[in-house]
């Protein structure tokens, strides 16, 4: 089996014959061709197969009422006291509701909250408190901005969604709770699959791939499958890689240079690197806070791969960097009009 990356570009002077990438600002003339038996090669994206270049280029629905032909932000805010990177500092209810009512007005398109953290080594919560702090948050919120649950657990993602949120948002991509599927079937939310690999109790311990891209990139075809096999139309449906999420450094990095890889499963891609552990290796920053830096330039690649959500805890600065960016790639000049 062949896997098709599209090398994106985002040069205002856009060719003719170039591919336009998901429906948005950026386009490819070619590819990087992978499979499991042969080194990558580059090749023309009209040597695309049909239906794989028609997922590449189709425009993306809309997700959360928005359009998806532009990028944009997801903020994130933790309910919890243990969170890698904000623990305890929203975990009331009047903490969380203005951190919530700030970051839309910063700037942030959906507010994603959770309710038990999925840093590495966390702890278990059971869904009654998971509830009980998540509940009146997304009640609040949804008066005022698109919400989004961060959970693995339909009980908690049901009470969520009857509250007002619009998105099933679950790291282990509906596999945790077997009622998960059934529950998207019916209720038709929006749902963000990701990609983890273990319990984040386990997940760092040694995790190993054959092949860490196209290992990722499997699993999530076979999880949106399973979706639409439940009833759910691929159309409400984004996908995540889960960078941190049972990867080490070398796992995170080759599935951000392959990030666009994805736009192949035909959804929109959403890469939340905010803060994360391997930017704080690389970028020298041991506290979570001190990663902003780091947190944008993981970002910039993302946007410049054609990610259409960046996820994040800084939003006030990822919306200032993506309006720069933006003005960058929005130029009108195009080769040979």
């Amino acid at each position: 089996m062949a896997y098709y990356q599209p090398l994106v570009q985002n040069h205002p002077a856009r060719p003719r014959s170039a591919h336009i990438l998901a429906g948005g600002p950026l386009w490819f003339t070619h590819c990087l061709k992978h499979s499991r038996t042969a080194a990558p090669e580059i090749t023309d994206a009209d040597d695309i197969p049909g239906t794989t270049l028609q997922s590449l280029t189709a425009p993306r629905g809309t997700i959360l009422g928005l359009s998806m032909d532009r990028p944009k932000i997801m903020g994130v805010l933790n309910t919890t006291p243990d969170s890698f990177s904000d623990g305890g500092m929203h975990n009331t209810f009047d903490a969380a509701v203005h951190r919530g009512q700030e970051m839309h007005q910063q700037g942030a398109d959906v507010i994603d909250i959770g309710g038990e953290s999925t840093r590495p080594g966390a702890d278990f919560v059971d869904r009654i408190e998971e509830r009980n702090r998540i509940e009146p948050v997304v009640k609040a919120l949804s008066k005022i901005a698109p919400i989004s649950i961060d959970t693995r657990k339909a009980d908690v993602a049901r009470a969520a969604l009857d509250g007002g949120a619009g998105m099933f948002n679950d790291v282990t991509a509906l596999s945790y709770d077997p009622r998960s599927l059934s529950l998207v079937g019916t209720s038709q939310p929006d749902v963000c699959l990701m990609h983890a690999s273990g319990d984040p109790k386990t997940m760092q311990d040694n995790p190993r791939y054959d092949n860490v891209l196209l290992d990722v990139y499997d699993y999530l075809a076979a999880r949106v499958q399973a979706c639409v096999d439940a009833g759910l139309s691929k159309s409400k449906i984004t996908i995540d890689p889960g960078i941190g999420f049972g990867k080490t450094l070398e796992h995170n990095m080759l599935l951000i240079r392959g990030l666009s890889l994805f736009h192949g499963l035909g959804c929109p891609i959403l890469l939340g690197v905010s803060r994360k552990r391997f930017i704080g290796t690389l970028g020298q920053a041991q506290d979570p806070a001190d990663r902003l830096g780091g947190s944008l330039a993981v970002g910039l690649e993302g946007l410049a791969q054609g990610a259409q959500i960046l996820r994040v805890h800084d939003v006030f600065e990822t919306a200032q960097a993506l309006r720069l960016w933006q003005a960058m790639t929005d130029a009108k000049t195009t080769m040979g009009t």
